[in-house]
């Protein structure tokens, strides 16, 4: 199959599988007669794999990391547990942050209950405040839960 064919097969952009290329994560395909890349199942499977990977978030050289073992079935997986548990901690972490733009959002929003001039909004008072250096309803911390 042409690089469209395997684009569309797993709905990845021409220029993304040329990238994974170029980058390693795709081996290079073999060239017909025309000079077309010709793709066969293992680029299929391969892709997918990546595509899943990415879906998930992983990091591009943690799924070269993971593309690795792939080629190694019997290698020990422990560092496969390891880059999992790092890659979930880095969730984490932005589950954490996101928390805290909610709860800070959330603050800014109570500023402004009802609909009237933009003079009036306490959202956009406290917005403005803060870019003069004031504090904001959204720095504050949150009560107690």
């Amino acid at each position: 199959m042409r690089i469209g064919e395997l684009g569309r097969a797993l709905g990845v952009d021409v220029e993304t599988i040329r990238y994974y290329e170029k980058s390693g994560l795709l081996p290079a395909p073999a060239r017909s007669g025309n000079g077309y890349r010709t793709y066969g199942p293992e680029h299929l499977e391969r892709l997918a794999f990546i595509r899943h990977c990415r879906a998930l978030d992983i990091p591009l050289a943690d799924v070269k990391r993971l593309l690795e073992f792939v080629a190694r079935p019997d290698a020990d997986c422990s560092d496969i547990d390891r880059l999992i548990d790092a890659h979930l901690a880095r969730v984490r972490a932005r589950l954490d942050s996101l928390h805290t733009l909610e709860r800070q959002l959330t603050a800014l929003r109570g500023r402004c209950g009802a609909s009237h001039r933009a003079g009036e909004c306490g959202i956009l008072g406290d917005l403005v405040a803060a870019a003069h250096g004031e504090p904001c309803a959204c720095a504050q911390p949150a009560a107690a839960e």
